[in-house]
């Protein structure tokens, strides 16, 4: 699992790298975030032009976690779960995200990145 993980944050770097000024807006004010499974999660109101962007996002990623899981003979879920462990770990302080719970969550000032148990 450990050698998926790793393979799993070297393949979400790129799409997280390449986000545009209105996905890094909308996450800056909480509006987007990380959710558990690997994709990005609308949790507030934004543009249709932000939403397309999200969507953009999230279909790279399910793509690479496809191509990942064929490789490594995992189901795509399992590579999204353990990219998010990764993702959960970047959350800026400010910035939302999504448990397993389905419950929107902010990152408060010196709290510890959001990582589950299940990441550890």
């Amino acid at each position: 699992m450990r050698r998926l993980f790793l393979a799993a944050a070297l393949c979400i770097a790129q799409p997280v790298a390449a986000q545009t000024p209105g996905v890094d807006a909308a996450r800056a004010v909480g509006a987007i975030g990380e959710r558990y499974d690997g994709y990005i999660g609308v949790s507030a109101t934004v543009s249709a032009a932000v939403r397309n962007q999200v969507s953009t996002i999230n279909i790279r990623r399910r793509s690479l976690y496809s191509n990942l899981a064929s490789r490594k003979g995992v189901s795509p879920q399992d590579v999204g779960i353990t990219a998010g462990c990764q993702l959960l770990a970047r959350v800026g302080v400010g910035e939302t995200y999504m448990w397993a719970d389905g419950a929107w969550r902010r990152r408060g000032a010196g709290q510890a990145a959001p990582v589950p148990d299940y990441c550890r």
